[in-house]
């Protein structure tokens, strides 16, 4: 007799096991689950298979092959345009069954007698006999309804609690009889249960159900294959085990080392050429596939352990399965029911929560709290906020339900019945993550004022006005188009502190969420009157006058992304003529060059209409970049130092704040307006506490990140520093021409290389260690210095990127040149040796 073995399907139920595997091919006991079917088969004397195959056929073929090595002859028909079905698949190699066959399923685990069902179906008589087993819980499978005499009269396909009739179910195994395929269509896909079976009884034909003694199990989801498992390590189902027993419910494969202080309770199965290290603790039920390596001390309760997995000193794993190539690094859990797929890095002291699912080839950070399933990022970090809040992949690491989460976990750190302030860029992506950061926030019992799609500035405005605790404003990444950007302000409008960060973020991993009861549950209002507040403290410090008196003529580039477009209507009630272009709004954010593109046409629109200046709005209103009468862009380095010279002329004997990366142009226009310079930290909450936290400060930031203008809000605002710089040329009686041709002429270049993150530190400390102490600066990165000038090096790692940032900072240009070239050098060659690239020493 020969048996067609159904082995086509994905499994979707098993992911992430079966993302680089068909389901049949997931192993029970270190053998895949179609082995033990064939060996079934050969113990009930078929030995002629027929595989038909959908989903990554080549696995299992390369596997058997044809069958030889495991005692049977093996024949493969792979569906290659579509998926036939569970019926269809038999029909297209209806030629192959000239006789009666058995059909099984590829993803079951059973010992049942399948001589004895096909003596039964022979002396019936029957044209379609179906095996069947009574469950306890029959709703997951098709019922079947027999009478006394053992033929079918009645199935239903997975029924509902109130439609159940019978605990008896379809196994999904049938011996059947070549002429009941004509009741299949050709080339088209058909199920035997809903197509097949139902023709059957309908016209008559003899079909039975032999109703199996022994054991079944259906593999069709992660618990289920678990299930399977330990009972075959518990012997409730009878199959062949691929090792010798060593000793009883022990059974090790070869060439296995195990450290004599290792505790081993039984049942438990090891595989070939395994490394079990001291002090392991291995408990029953533990399932421990091939070329597994077990580091000293780990802890091991259950887990199922597949091929090639490395598993570091002192890991907990409880009842998880880890599939493989995966690497568990020291100290790391993984807990009940979580499942790791196919050659993951988890880093040390990471912890894996209950039954969460990680996709294959992803790296989980040292010291992580996974609690979510990972699918499509590439990491699971271990800080939610990076340089200046939380960012990620839109919809792929910000998805809604993260920011459910997010929210639900900020508002646990806050006073029941706090009202926060929320706002959003335009775009339908921050609509539904900013929905979603509210309904965490309400769950939590905190109100919301909703400003819904509004510029930044004016939420950090608001946030002081309304007397919230707080704010939160989603908007697209300014330099990365499809992330989003979650930034949390405190309630004076800036951004949140490190502590209150790290406050978020142990709420959110360790999932300690105030969950409040109906009346409890948060509001949301939406506020009226926004902008006229943030227009009457615009006012507040702005000469009007001097702007009225200027009748200047201004472009406006919105690069179709800033919300509500505030400020041509704020310079036409001082008096001053706004031409706005690219004021519609586009959902996907523009690139580097497209931005690039449109300064050069900002200029050209300039010069046409004789404007007295042109500027290019981006970052939802926090950054800017000028174009002067000429059509001549002045952005970077060169907008950092006219900003600064332009208010210190107005404000002499002031304070600046600018980050430690700033071209030394700044401390020559302070000097020449007897004034100070602070430098910070590169982002952008070190910007905004050190502007409102020192005395006289007129102006912070730079060219790159924005401005601040402390006495108006602490945020970064372009509307204001564009009213500004307009107030400053009336009363200066000068043109963005003539004031840039004032500025100090230095040469600011910059390189980046890439860097590991493991090798920032020990860079770091090697760079501090062969510098003299008085030539450095450490406010961040290191910064060597020349004491007899402005002569600067500055070698900075990035934030979020395995990058480090060098700047050379120089009047001589060659000195700039050199410098950069002989750090670059430098760096290269240590990153290198760390690495273990080169052995030359530095």
């Amino acid at each position: 007799m020969r048996a067609v073995l159904m082995a086509g399907g994905s499994g979707t139920r098993l992911r992430p096991l079966t993302c680089d595997l068909p389901k049949p091919m997931v192993p029970i006991l270190n053998r895949p689950i179609a082995e033990h079917i064939i060996n079934l088969l050969k113990r009930n004397n078929i030995k002629e298979v027929i595989a038909t195959l959908y989903y990554l056929p080549d696995v299992m073929r390369d596997y058997f092959q044809d069958g030889k090595d495991f005692g049977v002859e093996i024949t493969y028909a792979v569906e290659e345009e579509q998926p036939l079905g569970t019926a269809g698949c038999v029909k297209n190699i209806e030629q192959w069954l000239d006789d009666t066959f058995l059909v099984i399923s590829g993803d079951g685990v059973t010992d049942f007698d399948l001589q004895a069902a096909i003596a039964y179906h022979k002396a019936k008589k029957s044209k379609a006999t179906l095996i069947l087993t009574r469950v306890p819980n029959p709703v997951e499978f098709g019922v079947v309804i027999t009478d006394k005499d053992g033929r079918i009269n009645r199935f239903l396909e997975k029924p509902s609690l109130s439609e159940i009739f019978s605990d008896t179910v379809n196994t999904g195994t049938y011996i059947l009889e070549p002429e009941v395929l004509k009741y299949l269509p050709e080339n088209e896909e058909s199920d035997f249960s809903k197509d097949l079976f139902p023709a059957l009884l309908a016209t008559g034909e003899p079909m039975y159900g032999y109703i199996a003694e022994g054991y079944w199990c259906d593999v069709g989801h992660l618990e289920a294959y678990r299930e399977a498992q330990y009972d075959a390590l518990y012997g409730k189902v009878t199959i062949d085990y691929a090792y010798k027993e060593k000793s009883p419910g022990l059974w090790i494969g070869n060439n296995t080392y195990i450290d004599p202080s290792a505790k081993i309770k039984t049942p438990a199965l090891i595989g070939s050429n395994c490394r079990i290290g001291a002090r392991v603790k291995i408990e029953a039920g533990t399932i421990i596939g091939d070329n597994v390596t077990i580091g000293a001390d780990a802890d091991l309760k259950r887990p199922i352990l597949w091929n090639g997995v490395t598993i570091g000193d002192e890991a907990h794993l409880r009842a998880c399965t880890i599939a493989r190539g995966t690497r568990v690094d020291r100290r790391a859990q993984a807990l009940e029911g979580a499942v790791v797929g196919a050659l993951c890095m988890v880093g040390e002291e990471a912890q894996i929560a209950p039954n969460v699912r990680v996709w294959p080839s992803k790296r989980i950070e040292s010291g992580a709290i996974l609690n979510i399933n990972l699918i499509w990022g590439n990491t699971a970090q271990r800080n939610l906020f990076g340089q200046r809040g939380v960012s990620g992949l839109a919809n792929i690491d910000i998805t809604p339900e993260f920011a459910v989460k997010l929210g639900a976990a900020y508002g646990s750190t806050l006073k029941l019945g706090s009202t926060v302030l929320a706002s959003r860029d335009q775009r339908s992506v921050s609509r539904m993550v900013s929905r979603s950061i509210i309904s965490g926030l309400m769950s939590a019992g905190v109100n919301v004022q909703n400003l819904e799609a509004t510029a930044i500035p004016i939420s950090r405005t608001i946030t002081g006005h309304i007397k919230a605790v707080g704010g939160i404003h989603v908007r697209l990444e300014p330099n990365h188009p499809d992330h989003i950007l979650i930034e949390f302000f405190d309630r004076e409008g800036i951004n949140i502190s490190k502590s209150k960060e790290k406050k978020i973020e142990g709420t959110y991993f360790k999932e300690d969420l105030r969950r409040v009861s109906i009346p409890e549950i948060g509001i949301v209002a939406y506020p009226t009157g926004t902008i006229e507040a943030y227009s009457h403290t615009f006012e507040k410090h702005l000469n009007i006058e001097a702007v009225r008196n200027n009748a200047s003529k201004v472009v406006i580039d919105y690069v179709y992304a800033v919300s509500g477009a505030i400020l041509p209507l704020l310079l036409a009630k001082f008096g001053c003529d706004a031409v706005v272009l690219n004021a519609s709004l586009k959902q996907n954010a523009l690139t580097a060059p497209e931005k690039a593109l449109l300064v050069n046409q900002l200029g050209k629109v300039v010069e046409a209409l004789k404007a007295n200046l042109g500027v290019q709005v981006s970052a939802n209103g926090e950054q800017f970049i000028l174009v002067d009468e000429s059509g001549f862009p002045i952005q970077g380095e060169t907008l950092t130092a006219l900003m600064v010279h332009t208010i210190l002329t107005a404000n002499p004997r002031s304070t600046v704040v600018v980050p430690v990366h700033a071209s030394s142009a700044v401390e020559q226009i302070a000097r020449r307006h007897d004034g100070k310079v602070i430098r910070t930290k590169v982002n952008p909450t070190a910007l905004m506490e050190a502007s409102q936290d020192n005395p006289n400060v007129v102006l912070g930031g730079s060219g790159e990140m924005g401005f601040i203008f402390p006495r108006l809000h602490p945020g970064f605002d372009a509307m204001f520093g564009i009213a500004k710089l307009l107030e400053m040329l009336t009363i200066q009686e000068r043109s963005l021409v003539q004031i840039r041709s004032e500025l100090p002429t230095v040469c600011h270049n910059s390189y980046t290389v890439r860097c590991p993150w493991k090798v920032k530190g020990s860079l770091m400390r090697y760079l501090v260690e062969t510098h003299a102490t008085k030539n450095l600066k450490l406010i961040d990165g290191v910064k060597i210095i020349s004491p007899r000038n402005d002569n600067w090096i500055l070698i900075l790692p990035d934030a979020g990127e395995p990058l480090v940032h060098i700047y050379a900072n120089s009047e001589d240009r060659t000195w700039v040149e050199e410098n950069l070239n002989q750090y670059r050098q430098r760096v290269q060659s240590f990153v290198d040796l760390e690495q273990g690239l080169i052995r030359d020493s530095l």
